[in-house]
C-alpha cells in the first residue's frame, strides 16, 4: 500500500507526511509549544479541556512559562477580546466570531481548538450550497438501499463527532449558509442534542463539546442570523489592527511562517518593505494618511492584514524565482497593484491617485512609484 493510500484510509497524516503536506493543522505546527504548556499547567480546566483557559490564553497571545519556555503570540491585538472568547467557551453558550475579511476570525478559530481540545480539524464550511446534511449527518446511499436506516449506513458530520466526543466544532462562513439550513444549530445549541428521527434515537453532546462559527460583516445582509440563533452565541468582533506597528508584527511573523512552509529561495524582506505595504493598505483602507495631512479616496476591496501578508508573499516568490532574492519595489508592484484594483475601472483611478499624491511625494518611495506605474 502506498503511503497516499494509506493517508487516505486512516484519514489523517501522521509521521514524515507531517513534514510534505503545504500546511499543518495548529495542533501539530506548535505541538511543542502546546505540551510545553500541559507540562506547566496546574490551574482548573473546564470539562475534557487539555488546556485551563489561562494557558489557552497564554498559548493564543504569547508569553514566557515558568521553566523558561517562549510561547510564540498567534494573536496580536487586545487580549481581553481572548479572554471573553476563551471564557464563553467554558460556558453553554456558542461563539461567534465577527468582523471584516482578514481579520483572522479563522486563524482565531483555529488556535482555539487547537489549544483548548488538541484537534481543530472538525470543520464545517459555509456556503451557498451547504444543506442540513453536513451540519447534521448523512447517508451511505448504497448501504441504506440494501440494509435500510442503521448506523452503519448513517455518515457521521463533524457536528455530530464533536457531540460524541466531547469536542469543539468549527463553522466558517456561518452566513453564507441559506437560512433554513443555519436554523438547523437551534436544537444542537440549546438543547445540546442532536435528533436522528429514521433511528428512533438521538446524540447528546458529552461535557467539552461546544461551536465556533465565523462570519464577516460585509455579508450582512446575504444570509442574516434569526433572532433565535444569534441568541445562542456571544459575539466577539475581532477589529484591524490598532496601531501600525501591530500590523507590521503580524505581517512579519505570518510572511516568516509562510516563507519557511513554501520553501520560498527568497531572503527574509526587509522590515521597511514590509512597513511600505502596510503603510499603502492602511492610508487607503482608512481614507487619510497617516499623518493625518492627505484625506484619500478608498478602493471596493477590504485591503486587509491577510492581503498585506499575500502582497508579500508574491513579491518574495518574484524575487526568489525571477530576481536576485533580495525582495526589491519591482517584485512587489503587481501584487500590491492586483490587491488593490479589483475594479479595473474605479479601483485604478483610486491607486494612480494614490501614486501620484503620496507615493511620488513621499522621500524613498520613488522606487515603488516607479514599478507600480509600470504595471498599471
Amino acid at each position: 500500500m502506498t503511503s497516499t493510500q494509506n493517508t487516505a484510509q486512516n484519514g489523517h497524516i501522521t509521521g514524515a507526511e507531517v513534514n510534505s503536506v503545504l500546511r499543518q493543522h495548529a495542533e501539530q505546527q506548535y505541538a511543542e509549544e502546546l505540551a510545553e504548556l500541559v507540562k506547566v499547567d496546574t490551574r482548573q480546566r473546564p470539562p475534557n479541556w487539555q488546556l485551563s483557559p489561562w494557558a489557552v490564553r497564554t498559548y493564543l497571545m504569547g508569553g514566557k512559562l515558568d521553566n523558561g519556555f517562549e510561547i510564540s503570540p498567534k494573536y496580536i491585538g487586545n487580549p481581553r477580546l481572548m479572554e471573553i472568547a476563551i471564557s464563553t467557551l467554558a460556558t453553554d453558550r456558542a461563539l461567534l466570531l465577527y468582523g471584516v475579511p482578514g481579520t483572522a476570525k479563522s486563524w482565531v478559530s483555529e488556535h482555539l481548538s487547537a489549544a483548548i481540545m488538541g484537534d481543530s480539524a472538525l470543520l464545517i464550511q459555509g456556503t451557498a450550497g451547504t444543506d442540513e446534511n453536513a451540519i447534521r449527518y448523512g447517508w451511505n446511499y448504497a448501504r441504506l438501499l440494501v440494509e435500510g436506516p442503521s448506523l452503519a449506513a448513517l455518515v457521521v458530520s463533524p457536528m455530530m463527532q464533536a457531540m460524541q466526543d466531547g469536542k469543539l466544532a468549527r463553522i466558517e462562513e456561518l452566513t453564507r449558509i441559506p437560512s433554513e439550513v443555519q436554523d438547523t444549530l437551534i436544537t444542537i445549541l440549546s438543547e445540546k442534542t442532536l435528533p436522528v428521527p429514521e433511528l428512533n434515537t438521538e446524540v447528546q453532546a458529552r461535557k467539552g463539546f461546544n461551536v465556533i462559527a465565523t462570519a464577516n460583516n460585509r455579508d450582512k445582509g446575504v444570509n442574516e442570523l434569526s433572532s433565535a440563533l444569534m441568541r445562542r452565541f456571544n459575539t466577539v468582533i475581532l477589529p484591524v489592527p490598532d496601531s501600525m506597528d501591530d500590523e507590521v508584527n503580524i505581517v512579519e511573523r505570518r510572511v516568516a511562517s509562510l516563507g519557511r512552509a513554501l520553501e520560498l529561495p527568497a531572503e527574509k524582506p526587509a522590515l521597511e518593505e514590509i512597513r511600505r505595504v502596510v503603510t499603502i493598505f492602511r492610508e487607503l483602507r482608512n481614507g487619510v494618511t497617516e499623518d493625518g495631512q492627505t484625506k484619500l479616496k478608498s478602493p471596493g476591496g477590504t485591503l486587509s492584514t491577510a492581503e498585506a501578508i499575500s502582497v508579500i508573499n508574491n513579491g518574495l516568490a518574484m524575487a526568489g524565482y525571477f530576481g536576485d532574492g533580495e525582495l526589491k519595489a519591482a517584485d512587489l508592484a503587481a501584487g500590491l497593484t492586483g490587491a488593490i484594483v479589483k475594479d479595473p475601472v474605479q479601483d485604478r483611478v483610486v491607486w494612480l491617485e494614490y501614486l501620484q499624491t503620496v507615493a511620488k511625494e513621499r522621500e524613498g518611495w520613488k522606487d515603488l512609484y516607479r514599478a507600480c506605474r509600470e504595471v498599471l
